[in-house]
């Protein structure tokens, strides 16, 4: 089958029909479930969150409702209108952006405390007009992202690269503007089960320290500093929970803090009612 980037540019292949099929399909919100999740683990985040998180290429909000599961704050941000529509029909949680990420980002040095993007920095690749240059637009990404993070933050792109040249591109672009890492590919063994992610460090949070790569997930075998659970990727992509849920009082006030911190309004006042668990309504 051609691939999508091959077809037409993304905010066209991802008109209304399109769209909604993509959103609708059981099986591509499964996969996007498991990818999603993996990228998150790759972050490495701290417990002591909630955390700002840059979802690239959010869609429709699949990725985002992952992100509200584990209890952050979030914006995302989509080229496609088709795809945002959606997203603001289900009313998600993040705050929702209409860009080209190719033309780079606007957002203040250091908003985000990390970045996840799922099936997305492949389409910087294609030339699909004759003014999209790919390097320009993978330079232009990449560096106003490397400023967007905090330092010592994390980047993490799961993607389907076309060719070893492609992935040598996207790697040296991203270094040459700042970043370190390397890439981690889970399963390299399996022609089905493999997944690339560009695991990218902004800096060091603190001098020196140095972020080591994490380790590949291989076969049934967890690999040593993994946190990764398929029983987890299993359960969410069939609409079962095991984990407890994080959204107490401390995360709460902690979420309405990092709100005002953002420039949010409209934050409620803390008060002995905030995160107070309410009895069910018959």
């Amino acid at each position: 089958m051609s691939r999508p980037e091959h077809i037409a540019p993304p905010e066209l292949f991802y008109g209304d029909t399109e769209a909604k099929k993509y959103t609708s399909n059981t099986r591509i919100a499964s996969i996007q479930a498991e990818m999603t999740l993996r990228a998150v683990e790759l972050l490495n985040l701290p417990d002591d969150g909630p955390y700002y998180l840059l979802d690239i290429g959010c869609g429709s909000g699949l990725s985002g409702e992952i992100l509200d599961e584990d209890g952050h704050l979030w914006a995302g941000m989509d080229i496609a209108p088709a795809m945002l529509d959606i997203a603001v029909e289900k009313d998600v949680e993040g705050d929702l952006f209409l860009q080209d990420i190719g033309q780079g980002m606007g957002f203040r040095p250091g908003t985000f405390d990390g970045a996840i993007s799922v099936s997305v920095i492949q389409w910087l690749c294609n030339a699909d007009k004759s003014e999209n240059k790919p390097r320009y637009r993978l330079q232009r990404f990449f560096s106003t992202l490397f400023m967007s993070l905090q330092r010592g933050a994390r980047a993490v792109f799961q993607f389907y690269p076309e060719s070893d040249m492609q992935v040598e591109m996207i790697m040296g672009i991203a270094m040459k503007c700042g970043f370190t890492g390397g890439l981690v590919v889970d399963y390299p063994n399996s022609k089905k089960a493999r997944k690339f992610y560009l695991c990218l460090f902004a800096g060091q949070a603190a001098p020196g320290e140095k972020q080591e790569l994490p380790q590949a997930l291989d076969g049934d075998v967890k690999a040593d500093g993994v946190t990764y659970t398929e029983t987890r990727i299993h359960n969410k992509a069939h609409g079962k929970t095991s984990r407890k849920s994080v959204k107490d009082t401390s995360w709460v006030l902690k979420k309405k803090e990092l709100a005002r911190k953002r420039g949010k309004e409209g934050v409620p006042l803390d008060s002995r009612y905030t995160g107070r668990k309410r009895k069910p309504r018959f």
